[in-house]
């Protein structure tokens, strides 16, 4: 059985780019979507995924709000923070929210897919 993704940011086409991008691999699948934090910590509660991406800015509730809350309900599951503008006090921020692993929007996707499969084995 393949691994299962949720996938949350406040912008459809990203989300259906990430979505492309992350099922490119074929032996995983994203399971959810979501349109904010709060909605995130929903869809990964009803489909305990293996992994999940969040958008740091997203209305209702922000990547790093819902990542403490998703920490706290799933602490082995892995959290990928996403963000166009990354920098030091933002990576620190997401470490202290239990996030593991901070990557840039405005990277290629592949340091997405690579960080995504480290977590994924690593799990």
């Amino acid at each position: 059985m393949g691994k299962r993704i949720v996938v949350a940011d406040d912008n459809a086409a990203v989300r259906r780019a990430l979505r492309g991008i992350l099922e490119l691999e074929g032996d995983w699948t994203v399971e959810g979507e979501a349109v904010d934090g709060r909605d995130a910590i929903e869809k990964a509660k009803k489909l305990r995924p293996d992994l999940i991406v969040l958008d740091v800015s997203m209305p209702v509730m922000s990547g790093l709000a819902a990542a403490r809350v998703l920490r706290h309900i799933m602490p082995a599951v892995p959290l990928i923070l996403c963000s166009l503008h990354t920098n030091d006090v933002l990576e620190k921020e997401a470490s202290a929210a239990g996030v593991n692993a901070v990557v840039s929007k405005a990277q290629n996707m592949q340091v997405l897919v690579n960080k995504a499969r480290e977590l994924l084995e690593a799990a």
